[in-house]
């Protein structure tokens, strides 16, 4: 009879073809993908060329270049480019490249390329992230990651498990993001060093997909080996028709062994503000209100999902960011961008003077789209806000939720939504557009007229012109224009 196994030894279990292991046990595993992305793969490719001509299964590398994509300099285009003509020759299928990539780990769980049950190593640490679809996943060193695609194995040595039941209901506003920062905040950076990550109870089941994925991200930043979520209704309705592949589901037994169980109750958990420089320094946002901002980043692999796209904009809407605030908004996939097209999400971002990018890790590592200079400070729905992370040394980053994030650029200094002015009225497609060409300032509203010159059209006079139309002005009344 095998030993009582929690989730993580389970699956490590499985896939190094034994009964069953125990922590510390050092072990071989067969692995069911390996990622790396534009800055961490061209080390990893030349490692697998030492090992290898081929990889070990091409659809079973994937690679997604999106920190420095689209590509912000010449050398960030030399790496894309390492690993644009890598996946060309070895025919590896999950390869993303511009307009169909998106940040990774919001990525490969939407298109369906990771399920339940799996082992996934991946250069990137936040490959913890979809332990909340019930698989062990982590980061690796680009060598290691190398190693994989060339063989398609990797070592572990056997986490022990820190089991965190929260139990009870979250109140009204306070998201997964809240969650997983009040759980480093109580335990630290250090809090799950080398250990997997369970998360469990009551509050963690009524939470949708996209929260629980931002709980699972942030395991790394305590330390956590992975960070898992059993799997449920929640998650069976999420991978069903999307999964790629047959998925299994592993669950603790009832008398596995737990370095130890944290019982939280979910009332006890408030909109949460990690301020710098660690993510462990956290305080209720309520408390921060003192804290003034020049930047708002909404998005990364944490917070840029559907889910966390809407949070912000029912904030946003109807509002505008301060004048000294810039807030920058970054749909994590195509997917989410465009759902934020058709929701009319991008309405209201525009309307609140957001500036929006196409997918890109960008900003969340001081890469580009948004690096603060000397003593600036930021809110961002990222995950990390150590020294310098987005810029200067001196600058300075505060974790949020998306709402919290959204409302703060709103208000110039970090809010609650609560702490708003009333909506006003949100205005029609095209009425605030404007227009100045050359020097010109032809005003487009809904209704009445404007004034072109010829320098505005950058116009040639025209032979045969005898109302000298081109030489001169005229008016356009925009009913004639339908």
């Amino acid at each position: 009879m095998t030993r009582p196994m929690t989730m993580a030894e389970k699956i490590l279990a499985a896939h190094a073809g034994l009964d069953e292991v125990e922590p510390g046990q050092l072990i071989e595993c067969d692995l069911d993908l390996v990622l790396a992305n534009d800055v961490t793969a061209p080390i990893a490719i030349r490692t697998c060329r030492e090992i290898a001509d081929v990889v070990f299964d091409a659809d079973k590398v994937v690679l997604v270049p999106d920190h420095y994509v689209p590509n912000k300099d010449i050398k960030s285009a030399e790496q894309a480019k390492i690993v644009r003509d890598f996946a060309h020759e070895q025919g590896i299928s999950h390869f993303y490249e511009v307009g169909c990539m998106g940040v990774e780990h919001a990525l490969l769980p939407e298109q369906g390329v990771v399920g339940a049950g799996d082992l996934v190593i991946g250069a990137d640490s936040h490959t913890c992230t979809y332990g909340a679809l019930g698989a062990f996943t982590t980061g690796v060193g680009s060598t290691d990651a190398g190693v994989g695609m060339a063989t398609g194995k990797a070592w572990f040595k056997v986490p022990e498990t820190i089991k965190f039941e929260v139990s009870g209901q979250l109140a009204p506003g306070v998201t997964g993001k809240d969650l997983i920062l009040y759980i480093i905040g109580m335990i630290g950076v250090d809090g799950a060093l080398y250990k997997a990550m369970e998360f469990t109870g009551s509050a963690i089941e009524a939470l949708p997909m996209d929260e629980r994925l931002s709980i699972s991200n942030m395991a790394i930043e305590a330390g956590g080996k992975a960070g898992l979520i059993p799997v449920d209704d929640v998650t069976r309705a999420y991978l069903d028709g999307r999964a790629e592949r047959p998925y299994t589901a592993y669950y603790s037994d009832p008398d596995a062994q737990f370095a130890q169980v944290i019982h939280i109750d979910a009332a006890d958990v408030a909109p949460t503000v990690s301020f710098p420089h660690l993510p462990s320094n956290t305080r209720p946002a309520a408390e921060a209100r003192d804290v003034r901002i020049d930047q708002a980043v909404i998005g990364s692999c944490t917070n840029g999902r559907l889910r966390d796209m809407r949070q912000a904009a029912e904030v946003l809407r109807g509002r505008t960011v301060d004048p000294n605030v810039r807030c920058i908004v970054i749909p994590a996939t195509q997917a989410v961008y465009q759902a934020c097209i058709d929701e009319g999400l991008m309405d209201i971002f525009l309307a609140a003077n957001c500036a929006v990018s196409t997918p890109t890790c960008g900003p969340c590592l001081g890469g580009y789209m948004g690096i603060l200079a000397a003593g600036e400070r930021a809110i961002a729905t990222t995950n990390r806000n150590f020294v310098g992370r987005m810029g200067d040394p001196t600058s300075e980053v505060y974790l949020a939720s998306p709402a919290v994030a959204a409302a703060s650029a709103v208000a110039g200094h970090i809010a609650l939504p609560e702490d708003l002015p009333a909506r006003q009225p949100m205005p029609e497609k095209g009425a605030v557009a404007q227009r100045a060409h050359d020097g010109g300032t032809a005003a487009v509203g809904p209704a009445g007229t404007f004034t072109l010159s010829a320098a505005d059209l950058d116009a040639q006079p025209v032979q045969g012109d005898p109302a000298g139309l081109f030489g001169g002005s005229f008016s356009i009344d925009l009913a004639d224009l339908d």
